[in-house]
């Protein structure tokens, strides 16, 4: 779950964005039913997404660093392994 990262002491800056009409809508009620300002609250979306984008571009990096290091498993021996779940004769999991 996503914890915000914004302490009042922090510096802040203004940004200003275009959202469509049913959005700042839908903005505006949970700002009031939160009792929270509609910057707070696109602030914090904000900080997730930019969080969560940014761990996910970081792992995709690092799965590519790994692969061109040679270290990955064959896309058909993840494939005969997955053929094998249920089976008498399960395969191991294929390791690296």
């Amino acid at each position: 779950m996503y914890t915000s990262s914004h302490k009042p002491s922090q510096m802040t800056t203004t940004l200003s964005v275009r959202i469509d009409i049913d959005t700042k809508k839908r903005l505006e009620v949970l700002a009031k039913r939160s009792r929270r300002s509609k910057s707070f609250l696109a602030a914090e979306a904000i900080a997730a997404f930019v969080e969560a984008e940014s761990w996910q571009l970081d792992e995709i990096q690092t799965g590519i660093k790994e692969l061109d290091e040679g270290r990955g498993v064959p896309h058909k021996d993840v494939a005969n392994w997955l053929r094998s779940w249920g089976r008498k004769r399960e395969r191991k999991a294929p390791r690296v």
